[in-house]
């Protein structure tokens, strides 16, 4: 019996495709992955072990298509799994967010490519570096791709990468924007990740020397950008209607979030014993400031998944009635996503703040989240102008740049 069925029959997944007890399992996860967050850092890899725990909990299934044993999961069970594993370790949950929207994308390539990805092994992950740093060119049956990419964030869990490359024409002129697929024959991993922030995501350099990548195995902007993509024709799952910058930008920011809610969690539980010398020995707990900081610390949390929940939910509504995404939704998701963003790291920092010197210590979690969330922010998806523009361009009537959604 195909593993999905098998999940079905134990209950994992309900008859709306949620996965209750894949959520339930990555919950069970997260003491052994509160323990090996300072291993992830030191190592700057997040250990194979997590990686194949979360694997057991059917985690990376979740966007998969259900040809290839996946879930088909609303994309709020998604978020919320990211959110539980980050709130443990922010770079694993970053990495189990990155490499597990990946399947989603897989979906909308030409069927081919997900039949070489997973027609043997249903398991296979791919990591990805889109900006388009290296350097592609149209022969005949597909591209002809050499260049370095950086940040791909946990490629030694990964058999495959995703790539962005501009194709240009043969005087130079841009023609295209097209994500590519290729095996890791096809690529070498360079380790440079020595970084202050997100140490354990192992976000390395890809480096491909003069790789042929054949015409199925590459995806135009254009098409993901309209939401009229080859892999539709096959995987009909209102799941894979959804915008790219839709879902892919909150499987950036979803990691932040969790990394404030462990910040937030840590806090708590230390404040709640702590006592302040410098305040003749007040309870830190007791301090009125302080409390009105935890307030607003979790207002923030709670707004920013108040959002991306909602906005999963309504971007839902319309992929399930096959409706086309309306423009101003799309701008109004890519706002709450840049904006919960910022909430995270607001909370983040007000937490900090509250922690006294000795949450300095290296190895505490308070300085790790901190680090760690404030690395995340730096990822261009974040970029609250470009997002925060282009919606107010949406209210006045003027035209949106097609990048300003991604």
């Amino acid at each position: 019996m195909p593993k999905l069925q098998g999940w079905r029959a134990e209950g994992r997944v309900d008859s709306d495709g949620v996965g209750p007890a894949v959520v339930a399992g990555v919950r069970d996860l997260l003491p052994v992955l509160r323990e090996r967050a300072q291993e992830t850092e030191d190592t700057r890899v997040v250990p194979a072990e997590s990686v194949k725990a979360l694997e057991e909990t059917g985690f990376f299934r979740l966007l998969q298509p259900a040809a290839y044993d996946g879930l088909e999961a609303d994309p709020v069970t998604f978020l919320s799994a990211v959110r539980l594993i980050a709130s443990a370790c922010g770079s694993t949950g970053w990495v189990a967010s990155v490499l597990g929207v990946h399947a989603w994308q897989l979906a909308l390539f030409p069927p081919q490519a997900a039949e070489e990805v997973w027609g043997a092994d249903r398991a296979a992950r791919m990591s990805s570096s889109y900006a388009p740093t290296g350097k592609a060119h149209a022969v005949p049956g597909g591209h002809q791709l050499t260049g370095r990419w950086s940040f791909s964030s946990g490629c030694d869990h990964a058999t495959w990468v995703l790539l962005g490359a501009i194709v240009a024409d043969g005087d130079g002129n841009p023609v295209d924007f097209r994500t590519f697929l290729l095996p890791i024959s096809d690529y070498e991993i360079d380790d440079v990740w020595d970084t202050v922030g997100l140490r354990g995501t192992g976000s390395n350099d890809i480096v491909v020397a003069d790789a042929f990548v054949p015409e199925h195995r590459s995806l135009s902007f254009t098409d993901v950008s309209r939401c009229i993509c080859p892999g539709h024709e096959v995987n009909k799952a209102p799941l894979y209607r959804l915008p790219f910058g839709s879902l892919f930008s909150y499987a950036i920011t979803m990691p932040i979030i969790g990394m404030a809610t462990g910040a937030y969690d840590a806090h708590v539980a230390y404040q709640r014993d702590r006592v302040r010398a410098t305040y003749v020995g007040q309870k830190a707990a007791e301090d009125p400031h302080g409390q009105v900081r935890v307030a607003r610390a979790a207002a923030d949390l709670d707004s920013a998944w108040l959002a991306a929940s909602h906005n999963m939910a309504e971007l839902m509504e319309h992929a399930r009635a096959g409706q086309k995404i309306p423009l101003p939704l799309r701008l109004r998701v890519r706002r709450d996503q840049v904006l919960g963003t910022g909430q995270a790291i607001a909370a983040v920092d007000l937490l900090f703040e509250n922690s006294g010197g000795r949450a300095l210590k290296t190895g505490t979690p308070i300085q790790r989240f901190w680090r760690d969330a404030h690395a995340g922010r730096v990822h261009a998806v974040n970029d609250p102008e470009r997002a925060l523009s282009a919606f107010g361009r949406g209210e006045f009537g003027l035209d949106v740049p097609p990048d300003a959604m991604v």
